[in-house]
């Protein structure tokens, strides 16, 4: 019996060490496989981008845009008077520019002149990329456009198609409603296309409509937009091809996207409609802020495992069970110095009290927010390009150097918040077409006499 016991004990055990052999060589297999697919997935590369330039008679000062706006006789001298405050606080220069059915009066808003802007814009920027790139039109297999107050009939991807007389079997995309965010958006939209799509070119379009989105009323809530936004656009190539990982500019290593939408504080901070009077605009509330905050903390907590050393990702948990753990009650919310794991830090230009929040919030020094200031100033808020506008300046002072990480980051109604995370593959070195080139010298600017405007001087919409 003892002898039997025994032998049964025996063939057990080999039983159980068989059974855990097999759990370790196929945990060892699975772990094997999961990095062979890393290692296979597409990688994704910006060859190159463009920003479009407008023209010097598109060029219009603060003093000649209220002008220009008082002569038309939709708004008031208040509204005039709070226009041009929006101007000098926010930080914009004397140098941004307008279409210019919005340069001369009486202003032309018809849909044409709204479609002529647009077109103008998004077949300049493809231009000088293609330009750039010597790509031929036939080799675009994606197409992305994002504009988020205008739309037309056809689509803009159809219009870009129609002009550049792209391949039948593209596939085609265009972005609206989604506001500034909506460029990065786009970028997350191609790289979940090019896992399925290899040895593919994919363009992707951002920009804003001006003359579409002009309110002409006195709701100081709607004004904003008015006084901020300014003519711009980009054109982006990317691409999933091998060949192209040398001479592409980046390489594409993140994309976090923070949605808050199901929040009905969130979704109605930045809503168009219609003022009493019947004119539509679109209105900011004092609910803007408390929504920003939340969506960046939310999209910064996705991120920040991510950039972040380790160093900063321990003293963040540490800080977080002394004050939810163990409550400590003498210890203050850590905020991880984001710079110790990002080279260049490229936010979303709203606005110079925007960018103030940020660069304190998020530890990024005065040099790090130089592109993003120089950018607001000099080309003001163009929405969902801006981000392209601010990279551009950190290439043409020939900061871009191989292995950076480079963060852009943008946030826009919904609430939404969009953050990219690029690595330079190389050297980026000056380029002729650069749309800082002829004047890169000139900066940057001594913005320190701009007073930073105030919540209450926003005067916004109260929550409904």
């Amino acid at each position: 019996m003892l002898e039997f016991n025994s032998i049964t004990s025996n063939k057990f055990s080999t039983s159980l060490l068989l059974v855990f052999m097999a759990l370790i060589t196929s945990t060892f297999f699975m772990i094997l496989m999961h990095f062979v697919s890393l290692k296979r997935q597409q990688k994704v590369f910006l060859v190159d981008f463009a920003c479009y330039k407008p023209s010097p008679s598109e060029s219009i000062s603060k003093d000649t845009t209220s002008q220009r706006a008082k002569l038309t006789g939709f708004h008031t001298d208040e509204t005039i008077q709070f226009m041009r405050m929006l101007m000098d606080k926010a930080g914009l220069s004397d140098f941004t520019y307008l279409p210019e059915n919005l340069t001369r009066v009486p202003y032309e808003m018809s849909l044409v002149s709204a479609r002529r802007e647009t077109e103008k814009v998004m077949f300049g920027a493809i231009d000088e990329l293609l330009a750039k790139t010597k790509v031929q039109v036939q080799d675009i297999g994606i197409l992305i456009v994002n504009c988020s107050l205008f739309q037309e009939v056809p689509s803009f991807t159809s219009a870009i198609v129609n002009h550049y007389k792209l391949r039948d079997t593209i596939a085609s995309y265009s972005l609206g409603g989604m506001g500034c965010s909506c460029g990065l958006v786009a970028i997350g939209l191609v790289k979940q296309l090019l896992k399925v799509h290899p040895n593919t070119n994919a363009i992707v379009v951002s920009t804003e409509n001006i003359s579409g989105q002009y309110y002409r009323g006195n709701d100081r809530s709607k004004v904003v937009v008015n006084g901020l936004f300014r003519l711009g656009g980009a054109a982006i190539l990317l691409s999933n091809k091998p060949s192209d990982q040398k001479t592409s500019k980046y390489q594409l290593i993140h994309t976090v996207q923070t949605h808050t939408a199901s929040s009905d504080t969130s979704y109605r901070c930045i809503f168009q409609e219609e003022d009493d009077s019947g004119l539509v605009g679109v209105t900011i509330n004092k609910d803007l802020l408390v929504s920003a905050a939340e969506v960046i903390k939310l999209n910064l907590t996705s991120l920040g495992p991510l950039i972040l050393p380790l160093s900063e990702q321990y003293l963040f948990l540490k800080n977080v069970i002394a004050r939810k753990i163990l409550k400590s009650r003498n210890v203050e919310k850590f905020i991880p110095n984001f710079s110790k794991g990002i080279d260049h830090f490229f936010p979303h230009v709203g606005g110079k009290p925007v960018l103030d929040d940020l660069q304190n919030k998020l530890g990024f020094s005065d040099l790090a927010m130089e592109a993003s200031r120089m950018t607001l100033y000099r080309f003001g808020n163009t929405s969902s390009s801006s981000v392209w506008y601010a990279l551009a300046y950190a290439e043409a002072k020939g900061r871009i150097k191989k292995g950076d990480l480079l963060w852009q980051m943008a946030f826009g109604s919904g609430f939404k918040c969009s953050s990219v995370i690029w690595r330079a593959n190389k050297l980026v070195e000056f380029e002729e077409s650069n749309p800082w080139s002829d004047e890169i010298h000139q900066y940057p600017q001594n913005l320190d006499d701009i007073q930073a405007i105030t919540q209450e001087e926003y005067y916004l919409e109260p929550t409904k």
